[in-house]
Formats: C-alpha cells, sequence, structure tokens
C-alpha cells in the first residue's frame, strides 16, 4: 500500500492527510518532504491526520519526531489527529504520547491553536 499525503487550509493551520504505510523509504520521505515543503511556504502549525495510516515503523516514527523537533525550534507546533491502532499502540509504548498533543476532533484541534496563539 502506497503511502499519500493531501495538504488543506483552516485559517493559519496546514492540515495534512496521511494515508497508507509511513515507512523506511517511500512513506517516511513523503512526510518529511511533505514537512519540508511547507516549513519553506511558512506554515508552521501542522495537524496531521492519521486517520487513513495502518502502519508505522520505527524510520516512520522518526520522521515524525524529526518533524516535531524541526517545526517546534522554528516556533510552531505539529499535532497529531486521528490516531488510532497499530499507531496509538506504537506511541504509547515508546511513550511519545507525552511528546504529542493528540486529538480524536478536528475542531477541537484547530481550536488548540487559536488557544495557543492567546496563551
Amino acid at each position: 500500500m502506497s503511502t499519500h499525503a493531501s495538504v488543506r487550509h483552516s485559517g493559519n493551520v496546514v492540515i495534512v492527510d496521511l494515508s497508507g504505510r509511513i515507512t523506511l523509504g517511500e512513506g517516511s520521505g513523503l512526510v518529511r518532504g511533505t514537512i519540508k515543503d511547507l516549513i519553506s511556504a511558512g506554515q508552521k502549525n501542522i495537524l496531521l491526520n492519521l486517520k487513513d495510516v495502518g502502519y508505522i515503523d520505527s524510520a516512520g516514527l522518526g520522521e515524525l519526531v524529526g518533524s516535531y523537533a524541526t517545526v517546534s525550534n522554528l516556533g510552531g507546533q505539529i499535532k497529531l489527529l486521528n490516531v488510532d491502532g497499530k499507531v496509538r499502540d506504537l506511541l504509547q509504548v515508546t511513550k511519545l504520547y507525552t511528546v504529542f498533543v493528540t486529538f480524536t476532533d478536528e475542531a477541537e484541534a484547530l481550536r488548540s491553536y487559536a488557544s495557543a496563539a492567546t496563551a
């Protein structure tokens, strides 16, 4: 199953809808390239929608963590939406739930960026 990313905007937040498997090679490279392009375009508030991601390996997880660090160092935020199944289990086992802010509701996730801007 190939990996796909589609980008949409909601105010000052970019939502990246990912699907497929985020693994060494195509999947992790797609995440890296997408985030790099968004940063180059001046986008720093990124919501990764993982609803249709069935699996993430260590390389994919590394890309998420690396992207999180890069965006955070630039004063932005990466948050996760719809983390389910094996992906949720992986974040729990690796304790990355303590790093990433996750949401099950897109509207709530989008509001959280506005709240952070006013805090």
